[in-house]
């Protein structure tokens, strides 16, 4: 019975509000019929149509102009699982390709055809098809892609589109009111809008499994669906604050969790694609934690605000700047830190050579010193290749690897193999290798764990030359130098 009245009242919330309303009151002087459980009501007609409550309209008619529903074509390889016995007679079957319809949204940027939409929404499409507010159809081209915060640029062939301004995403608030535009579930339910607050800055999804390399959503209760992916995040003035992404459930569909990429992350991301082809990413060469009330007591800090540095990478930014581990790093710019995600997005929003001031606490004192970020380049990725994470997860060449589910391999028919669980920004990624692909061997070496990709790279005297199958069950080769 409770489920059944929280759905109700999750309707109720998700239709809006009316202008006026009938509101049953129970009579205060009627103190015999209220203990009685049989209280004296009476009907009274409410105005709720007053200033207590946001006006959304300017918001709404004008970012929806801006908002697109993007259709994409994707061609599956079908594997098949056979059974071992039929394979050692017949052999493998040749897999099957078909077509796949899917769907998603996207954000209009500059009135001569760019769109921004998610990486997860274009990815390995083979058609895409935009279709804006007033229904004209144009065919896009991918401009840009990055896995890392799920962003994709894509282009249309036309002039003078609507467009969406950009705001501030580090403004936001805690409680302010947001809408989320885009094109849930179905073609039938395009530029659709909903409204909800900001319930969380800085948040990294529950259960995420590193999709993301970027954790620092904005987390709202706007109703966002499948479908939404790649729409519009925008306050009441009607700017642009962030791309909606994802959403946690257990039906999948909204259960009261959506998560959008921050807007100031997306505009950096969407500079360096289009100046440079792919982004520019800083690194500060810190690992950290968050700060507990142990960690408050034990070195006396004023408040839980910063984050704990656990180690210091040799020859880092952090390193030049002069920062050791048991450091609390508590400022950027001016800007407060309150945990390792917004440490994370302030970092981001620079470029590799921009100077920046970083606070710390040390031995109770607050120092502040210059640093100069570097590039989170290949050869730190290579340098970091072999370390294990909390999660158990190997390091290599930018990525994270592990040993190969023996659900993995079966469904795949292989004997041994080490996946790539996340590829990453270094020169794993950049060879070409994606999440979820399957390492065979390294340097034509039988692989099966994460020590034995590690030890074969590491004897490699030119490059490193690997061999397996993608998420998809392709055979697959890729190779990047030393």
């Amino acid at each position: 019975m409770k489920k059944g009245i929280l759905t109700v009242l999750l309707c109720v919330l998700a239709s809006g509000i009316t202008a006026y309303g009938v509101v049953k009151v129970a009579n205060p002087q009627d103190s015999e019929t209220l203990a009685a459980g049989n209280p004296s009501v009476e009907y009274r007609t409410v105005n709720l149509s007053g200033s207590d409550y946001p006006d959304f309209t300017y918001a709404a008619e004008t970012a929806v102009e801006a908002v697109v529903y993007v259709e994409v074509t994707v061609v599956r390889n079908q594997q098949y699982d056979i059974d071992p016995f039929f394979r050692y007679f017949f052999g493998d079957m040749a897999p099957q390709s078909r077509e796949q319809k899917g769907s998603g949204s996207g954000v209009i940027i500059r009135e001569d055809g760019y769109i921004v939409t998610n990486n997860h929404v274009v990815d390995g499409a083979t058609k895409i098809s935009v279709t804006l507010n007033n229904n004209e159809v144009y065919e896009a081209t991918v401009v840009g892609t990055d896995p890392a915060t799920d962003v994709a640029i894509i282009k249309v062939d036309a002039t003078g589109l609507p467009t969406i301004e950009m705001g501030d995403s580090d403004a936001l608030r805690l409680g302010e009111w947001v809408l989320a535009i885009g094109s849930p579930l179905s073609y039938n339910l395009r530029s659709t809008i909903t409204a909800g607050i900001v319930s969380a800055k800085g948040r990294s999804m529950p259960g995420s499994t590193g999709e993301f390399k970027i954790e620092s959503f904005i987390q709202t209760d706007a109703a966002v669906n499948p479908g939404n992916s790649g729409g519009a995040l925008v306050n009441k003035e009607g700017k642009l604050v962030g791309i909606n992404t994802a959403i946690v459930s257990q039906s999948g569909s909204y259960e009261g969790y959506s998560f959008a990429i921050p807007v100031n992350i997306v505009k950096r991301v969407v500079a360096d694609l289009l100046d440079f082809g792919t982004v520019q990413r800083p690194r500060l060469g810190i690992t950290m934690k968050a700060i507990d009330q142990k960690t408050q007591r034990e070195l006396k800090l004023s408040s839980m605000n910063g984050v704990y540095i656990n180690e210091v990478l040799s020859g880092s930014s952090a390193d030049e700047a002069g920062l050791k581990a048991g450091d609390v790093l508590i400022a950027i710019d001016g800007f407060l830190l309150t945990d390792p995600s917004s440490v994370q997005a302030r970092v981001n929003n620079y470029h590799p050579g921009d100077r920046a001031t970083l606070t710390y606490i040390r031995d109770g004192k607050e120092v502040t010193v210059s640093v100069v970020f570097q590039a989170a380049d290949a050869a730190s990725s290579a340098s970091n290749s072999g370390a294990v994470d909390a999660q158990g997860l190997t390091s290599f060449y930018g990525g994270k690897i592990r040993s190969a589910s023996a659900e993995t391999l079966r469904k795949f028919g292989l004997s041994s193999g080490v996946e790539v669980v996340d590829a990453g920004n270094g020169e794993l990624a950049q060879s070409g290798v994606k999440s979820g692909f399957i390492i065979q061997y390294v340097n034509d070496q039988l692989v099966s764990t994460p020590a034995q990709v590690v030890e074969q790279a590491r004897k490699a005297t030119s490059g490193v030359y690997l061999h397996g199958v993608d998420a998809k069950g392709k055979v697959r080769y890729y190779a990047f130098g030393k």
